[in-house]
């Protein structure tokens, strides 16, 4: 018998579905189908994928007002922020089917006498997508449109807090008509995400969640030769220069910091801010917070949901204390939030002054709604203090001076550098982290070179009696 899978909303502490987990049968059928399958939906025409990948894109926005709902219930956004993921849903997958054609495209080389030479783009097989809660769409849909594009079969695992949206893809794709086993979904236990991982049927998995997860997911791989895409941590900063457009800047930041609770990958979790703006812009900053409605998700007036569990907000909520008992000032009553419940997993918002590098809250990893920010005097401080940092996933610089932004973009450690924007992911351009924040590229035309492998072909068109014995080196020494 397999265990329950137990989905605990945030919204009301109480289980809102539970699906069994796989078991080892019903893996073994999805392994084998997905093989099977294959063969046959990679030797489909690309215009016949892309049609059917629209047609899932539109079969899962036409359930969009259900979608949003149950999104809430499962993660906590609140719904009126909630369509906003089917917004980016949607640019990514008709972004990545619309380059399919020029990303995918043979490589010709150049013109050889007797000679036909080029490098084609052949899929890898079977993809494992393991996605996460915290943008359940949108992180699943990063891998899973291209690598059905590319002519992969896919196998969904997704968070145990968002089951229900593995099932609409899977609702989606059988609507779009896409052929048996090409895509399925399973519920997994840990032990059996492992299993998966090392069956060498599996030949490349893409990972979102936890640097600890990501290890996990890189030590079942190295069983094998198994493919691995990680998109893991962040803590991300951010630069306000003393040209910098401040009340542009501070509404900006504040959103980066605390939309969807502070528990996004890419979200601003650290802030350095030049000396001769700091005062003013810590002001105004808290005072932007304070006008956050924590509350019911499905309230369409809250703009501030729960955290995904009361264990997620204690965590938080144990760093700020920490910081508080190092020295750490507190800009934010939580009293003024009615339903910040300590225990629970709704929170209030947080800023903190007077932080430094030697509290954990401006170096580990939050991912939830507190911020630090601490003064600078110049940008050589501000690139020390960014790049002290064992994440390198976003950064951002608000300035009006495209020139030394880009100056200082240059020896920032991260995957992506933002100028005057932030927590914002631009399907055109590759989604990539350094140093812990993971390793491989989702998004852009690069993002299908990880879901393929390069095949090289070199075709002699004209035969003129001679050996290739005329043209290789020596062996000779």
């Amino acid at each position: 018998m397999s265990s329950v899978q137990k989905t605990v909303s945030p919204v009301n502490g109480q289980v809102y579905v539970e699906r069994p987990h796989a078991t080892g049968s019903e893996i073994e059928q999805c392994l084998v189908t997905a093989r099977a399958a294959h063969p046959g939906w990679r030797n489909t025409t690309l215009s016949e994928r892309a049609a059917i990948c629209s047609a899932f894109v539109d079969a899962l926005l036409a359930n969009g007002n259900h979608i949003v709902e149950e999104l809430s219930w499962q993660m906590g956004r609140p719904i009126a922020a909630a369509p906003g993921e089917l917004r980016g849903f949607e640019e990514r997958a008709r972004h990545m089917i619309g380059i399919a054609p020029q990303a995918l495209a043979d490589i010709e080389i150049e013109p050889q006498t007797g000679f036909s030479r080029r490098i084609r783009r052949e899929p890898l097989g079977v993809v494992l997508t393991v996605a996460a809660w915290n943008y359940p769409y949108l992180i699943a849909v990063n891998s899973v449109v291209p690598a059905l594009m590319a002519g992969n079969a896919v196998i969904l695992k997704h968070s145990a807090q968002t089951p229900l949206c593995a099932e609409r893809f899977a609702e989606a794709f059988a609507t779009a008509g896409l052929p048996d086993g090409v895509f399925r979904v399973l519920h997994l236990s840990h032990s059996a995400t492992e299993s998966v991982i090392k069956d060498p049927r599996v030949n490349f998995v893409a990972f979102t969640g936890s640097v600890e997860g990501g290890h996990a997911i890189q030590r079942a791989a190295s069983d094998g030769f198994t493919g691995t895409g990680l998109e893991l941590g962040g803590k991300d900063p951010a630069f306000v220069r003393a040209d910098a457009d401040l009340g542009y800047a501070v509404e900006n930041l504040v959103d980066g910091a605390f939309f969807n609770s502070g528990q996004s990958c890419c979200g601003i979790e650290r802030i350095y801010v030049h000396q001769s703006l700091y005062s003013e812009f810590v002001d105004r900053y808290a005072d932007l917070t304070r006008q956050y409605r924590l509350g019911d998700p499905l309230d369409a007036a809250t703009n501030l949901g729960p955290m995904v569990r009361a264990s997620a907000a204690d965590f938080v909520r144990g760093q700020i204390e920490e910081a508080v008992s190092q020295g750490a000032s507190t800009l934010i009553d939580p009293a003024s939030f009615a339903a910040d419940a300590p225990g629970t997993a709704y929170m209030a918002p947080q800023v903190l002054v007077d932080v430094s590098h030697d509290m954990r809250v401006m170096t580990e990893e939050s991912f939830g709604p507190v911020v630090g920010i601490m003064p600078v005097a110049s940008d050589e401080q501000a690139l020390t203090l960014m790049n002290d940092s064992r994440y390198g996933l976003t950064a951002s610089i608000w300035t009006e001076d495209a020139g030394a932004a880009m100056i200082l973009a240059d020896q920032i450690d991260t995957g992506t550098c933002f100028m005057n924007r932030c927590d914002y992911l631009d399907p055109a351009l590759a989604w990539v982290g350094v140093k812990d924040s993971g390793r491989g590229c989702t998004l852009s035309a690069l993002g299908y070179e990880h879901l393929t492998r390069p095949k090289s072909f070199n075709f002699r068109t004209e035969i003129q009696g001679r050996s290739d014995q005329s043209i290789r080196p020596s062996l000779e020494h």
